[in-house]
This record gives C-alpha cells, structure tokens and sequence, in this order.
C-alpha cells in the first residue's frame, strides 16, 4: 500500500514538469470561466453561493448539480482525457484513480469554489 501512495504522489509531482504541463494552466482557467458565467448568473437570480447552497439546500441539491455539471462537465472530461492521455504518452500505463483526482483538482475544486465567491462578489457590488 505504501508503494501505491508513493507512485501516486511521484506521478503528481511529475505531472508539473512534465509533457502536456499547459493543461494545468488551461483547464482551471477554462472552470474558472464557466463559474464566473455561472456565478453573476447565480447573482442575478438572487441565488446563495453556489457550493453553501449544495450543502444547506437538500431539496434543490440534484437541480443544482445538474446545473452545474452542464456547465463544468465538458471541462471535467476534457481533464480526464488529456490525464490519461499523459499518462499513457509518460508511463506507457494509465492508472484511473490518479486520473479522477487529477480531474477533480483541475476542474471541479476551481470551479466550486469560484462559482460561489463571484456570486458574493457581483451581490455586494449592486
């Protein structure tokens, strides 16, 4: 177990340095672009910040992450691609977790977080 925990944060190190490295610039700014659009939406409609309303709003949770995988689905796959793409080009071998966490860091935390502090932002602005 200690070699797979070691191999993984190798491989995100390596990920860095590495071939395909515009990806790591790319993919954020692309999330952060879609949680901007989403989030002076989200502003507009007099909605709460995004991610609070997923924890504290049970009863609209599935609508909103509906909503929200419209927006950063493409992104997440496009991550998800491009990892296994890299992987297969540098290590000649795909490990899918280390895609998924990669992915998920590259779209989904950007995105969550963005999406709510633009909403904050654009209402304390009217």
């Amino acid at each position: 177990m200690d070699d797979i925990w070691m191999r993984f944060v190798e491989n995100m190190g390596d990920r860095i340095s590495g071939p395909m490295k515009f990806r790591l610039v790319l993919q954020p700014l692309m999330a952060l672009i879609f949680a901007t659009i989403g989030g002076l939406a989200d502003a507009k409609a007099g909605k709460t910040p995004y991610f609070w309303s997923l924890l504290t709003q049970p009863a609209h949770r599935r609508e909103m992450i509906r909503d929200g995988w419209k927006s950063v689905g493409k992104v997440f796959l496009l991550a998800l691609v491009l990892d296994v793409i890299y992987q297969f080009v540098v290590a000649r071998f795909v490990y899918p977790g280390e895609a998924i966490v990669v992915a998920l860091a590259l779209a989904i935390v950007p995105y969550l977080i963005v999406r709510g502090l633009v909403t904050r932002l654009a209402r304390a602005r009217r």
